[in-house]
């Protein structure tokens, strides 16, 4: 099987909920990251791309026009290049990269943009939901919002309030240490928002950061999910906006285009699981995709596991055997924020960025999906 090489990866900020991203459509969001692409690789004519594959989960309203098309069109590339939109849940925008390698790996095709975008502010999450199928609540009655799935998570393992706000304060401040050493400027890319009153700024810092968080603080807030429960505002993702994409070309394209090629992707898994607790996905995904590769856990130099909930990292630590230094080195979605259908493709090229920062080899992306799914990317700095 052909090679698929990861050229380059953009992304916008995270805007935090009412943020710098309010006033912006999301498809202009969806955009900026292709823009950037095509103003950062001149080697590369936009029009030889052979599709945009782009992650979206709440796809209505301003969202629900095949927005990968959309933001082909308003990033101004030519009418040739086409876009599909998909929905993995918050595997999306990992899945539009593994799709779009896939393509290339089959040899299908030679040059293809795999990202997503999430407008959390003016699309809301599950403002595209309506009434489960009878016959799937009958088969299981007990289907629950993911934030009760996390407490059960907690009860489960046996983890402490203590704990996951500890791992929740420990994301803000690598999250802070990242954004004070520069680690994300690789790839952050300005936008130029609008603003109240008819104006202008550029935008190019996360804003849900809380750098100033306290284990004190944290621990004074009130559970999310029920009265007695342990999962809070804080040690839970952040709602926010963005959009990232991710390059990938062929070894011929490469070589034909000269090329200078990050990463290639090695393995990649997607697993069904247990649709009720439904956030253990990660674990089997993360083990399916370096069985592939042939890897063990000790050799996976980085890894980037998605903090949609404390426990999730926590547990897929417990049960794959991973080295917690090596996890979520810059802050993860507590700190950063998750834009659901963006975060899969902005976690490869945090991987990306890291990888050549530490001089490392292996990195593994991977993230818990609703309904009981994961999914997992390993990719090799080259």
């Amino acid at each position: 099987m052909a090679d698929a090489y990861i050229i380059d990866s953009v992304r916008t900020a995270r805007g935090k909920r009412k943020g710098s991203f309010a006033l912006m459509h999301p498809v202009d969001v969806a955009a900026a990251p292709l823009q950037a692409l095509g103003e950062r690789n001149p080697k590369i004519d936009v029009r030889e791309i052979e599709d945009v594959v782009y992650g979206c989960v709440t796809q209505i309203g301003e969202q629900g026009t095949d927005i990968a098309r959309a933001a082909v069109l308003t990033a101004g590339w030519p009418i040739d290049v086409s876009g599909v939109s998909l929905n993995r849940f918050c595997g999306s925008g990992q899945q539009a990269c593994n799709f779009a390698a896939q393509a290339i790996m089959s040899g299908t095709f030679d040059l293809v943009v795999g990202g997503g975008v999430e407008h959390m502010t003016r699309v809301p999450m599950g403002a595209d939901m309506g009434p489960l199928s009878e016959k799937l609540t009958e088969l299981y009655p007990d289907l629950i919002p993911q934030g009760l799935s996390a407490e059960m998570i907690a009860e489960k393992w046996d983890m402490s309030r203590e704990e996951l706000d500890r791992f929740a304060f420990e994301s803000q401040m690598k999250a802070k240490t990242a954004w004070d050493e520069n680690r994300f400027k690789k790839s952050i890319i300005p936008v130029k928002v609008p603003t109240e009153g008819g104006g202008n700024k550029i935008f190019d810092r996360d804003e849900h950061m809380r750098p100033t968080s306290t284990l004190e603080g944290l621990g004074k807030l009130q559970p999310s999910f029920k009265p007695d429960g342990r999962m809070t505002a804080g040690n839970s993702s952040g709602i926010v906006d963005g959009a990232a994409a991710v390059l990938i070309a062929s070894e011929s394209y490469v070589k034909e285009h000269g090329l200078k090629p990050r990463a290639r992707f090695v393995s990649m898994s997607v697993v069904g699981t247990d649709p009720v607790i439904m956030l253990t996905g990660p674990i089997p995904s993360t083990q399916k995709a370096l069985k592939k590769a042939g890897l063990k856990p000790g050799d996976i130099d980085l890894y980037e596991i998605n903090e949609a909930f404390a426990p999730v990292p926590l547990i897929t630590i417990r049960e794959v055997g991973i080295d917690p230094s090596r996890v979520n080195v810059n802050g993860g979605a507590i700190a950063l924020g998750h834009p659901l259908g963006a975060t899969g493709a902005m976690l490869l090229g945090t991987l990306v960025d890291e990888l050549e920062r530490t001089d490392k080899r292996y990195g593994l992306a991977t993230m818990c999906i609703g309904f009981g799914r994961g999914i997992a990317t390993i990719i090799e700095r080259v």
